[in-house]
């Protein structure tokens, strides 16, 4: 199972979408833009909660690979 984490080498904020694109095989740069699209058809407030809420929530990878993959 993968698992998600912030990925702090290719992080531009907080490291959310890079970390959501790696374990998706995704492109983050992608995900920042659908993140982005989707926060202005929200009027911000609610994704933007939401980011916060995962800037805490949501493990760096690097204590993910300390931890021996158990966070």
């Amino acid at each position: 199972m993968k698992k998600i984490y912030r990925d702090l080498d290719h992080k531009m904020i907080a490291g959310i979408c890079s970390g959501i694109g790696e374990m998706q095989d995704f492109d983050p740069t992608i995900v920042r833009l659908i993140f982005v699209f989707c926060a202005a058809a929200t009027a911000f407030f609610p994704l933007m909660a939401a980011y916060a809420v995962g800037w805490f929530i949501i493990p760096p990878k690097s204590d993910i690979k300390s931890n021996g993959g158990s966070a």
